[in-house]
């Protein structure tokens, strides 16, 4: 019995307790069942009793009696216990418990999705470095967590969409156009501009690709070489991104907002909507209405856009293409943008609670890292992988909250032992690899034979309620924004896993037949080795098959 399939048992027990005139209440629609947090309070628990007790005008205990009598007669269900204040810890019979690793080989791939965020159209945006040199230590954590969350999002039925805002305007874009010329010419680094061997490689691209490019006039270098060198650094954020397992739907340039008039559009229709103020010679959108600290400039005296108006386009950008909800997933050094972003929600007739999500992400230090030789003063995403690996790097950085500061020990990282919890997972997912090649040497085949009554060894029941509790872990991890759940999930389902393994044979032994005790442990094995995959999957971290 999967735990969806005990909560449609428990919503069953419900509806024919208010047929029958027991409780007076609404019988929910999705009833959660949970682990139990200590041992011997069942396989499964449920508060659902203590949600219904105030509509129902009966205590707790009372409602949990009135849904154990009726869930007890359920094919499956050993033993309810009443504990508490009123919680239902449910036992499950053995058979009824096993019969999941069934369901989860046969599931494959799928099991744990969910449609826990079905109905949700998202656009997830994250990482959006400026496209002026390589991606460094700074943007590794987003792309970890947000592509992760991306996968989790997809995986609990949303529909969502994966977007890298390219900063590609603005005055940071003619001082690296300039650096890249000046290098073209054999010229130092002009003030404001971009040191770094990466610069002199851009210069070479740029000259390969337009021989004449020192022959031009210098304003038609200088857009020739911005635009040269702007192309090759972003196909170097994509094939970096790449290599690290992160893939975007859509990449969205800031300079078509301006080359489409997309801001002049905002600013006008963030007027119609009375937003607009023209103070100083300048246009103000009075973001204080709704809660920012101050009021934000959009066109300048001087007649020039601000960063500020790009963002109110972008945002209306993604609104027109439609998408109800907004994450930004940002760096740490962007708290500032909270308030004015929520009130550009605002302002454009959004509810800032609702259509718009912003996340800050803390530092990530790496001791034992070296500065990248290209770039000097920063630690390249491209070393890193290099250096430890992506795995090790996107677990890392999976298993811990965003809003906390991390950092990490790269030696540590790149030892293959059970103290480093990426080796730990990815050992277990292996070794069940290892036990069903071997179980297949010796003519143990899962299609000859299943009987959930056999899986009765406790650490049979511990994994078993391990493996169903993925589904859960799944759903809560995206509605949280939380990818480090599935991570700690894993390590204590290798844990599981590892005691079973220590106590539990797949394999005959050499004076021993084949019977169904093995064909069905080999099924369980089978299922802990998916639950694995797909939880390293959602990771975006690799599931060995040995080690």
């Amino acid at each position: 019995m999967t735990p969806e399939e005990l909560a449609a048992a428990i919503r069953a027990a419900l509806t024919a307790a208010v047929e029958a005139g027991e409780l007076a209440v609404e019988v929910p629609t999705e009833i959660r069942v949970e682990r139990p947090k200590q041992k011997g309070h069942g396989d499964w628990t449920s508060n659902i009793a203590m949600q219904l007790a105030k509509p129902a005008g009966m205590k707790p205990r009372d409602v949990a009696a009135v849904v154990a009598e009726r869930l007890g007669a359920t094919d499956g269900v050993a033993d309810i216990e009443i504990a508490g204040p009123g919680f239902l810890n449910i036992t499950l019979d053995a058979a009824s418990a096993g019969a999941l690793a069934r369901s989860i080989v046969e599931a494959g791939a799928d099991y744990g999705r969910n449609e826990v965020m079905a109905g949700h159209t998202i656009n997830l945006e994250f990482i959006s470095a400026n496209p002026t040199g390589p991606l460094h230590i700074g943007h590794t954590r987003w792309a970890a967590l947000g592509d992760s969350m991306r996968r989790l999002l997809d995986a609990s039925g949303a529909d969502v969409t994966a977007e890298y805002y390219i900063n590609d305007a603005g005055a940071q874009m003619d001082n690296f156009g300039a650096s890249v010329l000046a290098s073209a010419k054999g010229e130092p680094t002009p003030e404001g501009g971009y040191p770094g061997a990466y610069v002199d490689d851009l210069a070479r691209t740029a000259l390969e690709a337009r021989p004449d490019l020192l022959e031009l006039p210098e304003d038609e270098a200088l857009a020739v070489a911005r635009q040269l060198g702007y192309e090759a650094q972003l196909a170097d954020i994509r094939s970096t991104l790449d290599d690290f397992g992160v893939h975007f739907d859509v990449w969205f340039s800031e300079k078509t907002l301006h080359d489409g008039g997309a801001v002049e559009s905002a600013i006008a229709r963030l007027r119609e909507q009375g937003h607009v103020d023209d103070r100083d010679g300048a246009v103000w959108l009075r973001t204080t209405d709704f809660g920012d600290d101050k009021d934000r400039v959009m066109i300048r005296a001087d007649g020039a856009p601000t960063y500020f108006a790009a963002d109110a386009a972008y945002y209306l950008s993604k609104k027109d293409r439609g998408f109800p909800e907004k994450i930004y997933l940002l760096g740490a050094d962007h708290h500032g943008y909270i308030g004015r972003l929520k009130a550009i929600a605002a302002c454009a007739g959004d509810d800032p609670a609702t259509n718009i999500e912003i996340r800050i992400g803390q530092l990530v230090n790496l001791d034992g890292a070296k500065l990248s030789k290209r770039a000097g003063n920063i630690i390249e995403l491209r070393d890193l992988v290099s250096w430890i690996g992506s795995d090790a790097v996107r677990y890392s950085l999976a298993r811990y909250p965003a809003d906390s500061p991390l950092s990490l020990d790269g030696e540590e990282l790149r030892k293959q032992t059970n103290d480093n919890p990426v080796f730990y997972v990815q050992y277990a997912h292996a070794r069940t690899a290892n036990v069903a090649r071997l179980a297949a040497e010796d003519g143990v085949l899962r299609e000859d034979g299943f009987d959930p009554s056999l899986l009765s060894d406790p650490t049979e029941a511990s994994l078993l309620a391990a493996l169903g509790d993925f589904p859960r872990v799944v759903a809560h991890a995206a509605e949280l924004r939380e990818p480090h759940r599935v991570a700690r999930y894993l390590e204590g389902l290798a844990g599981h896993f590892h005691k079973w393994y220590d106590t539990c044979r797949v394999r005959p032994r050499s004076d021993e037949e084949t019977t169904d005790v093995h064909r069905t442990r080999l099924w369980l094995n089978d299922a802990t080795r998916q639950v694995l995959a797909n939880g390293l999957d959602l990771l975006g971290v690799s599931a060995p098959e040995r080690m």
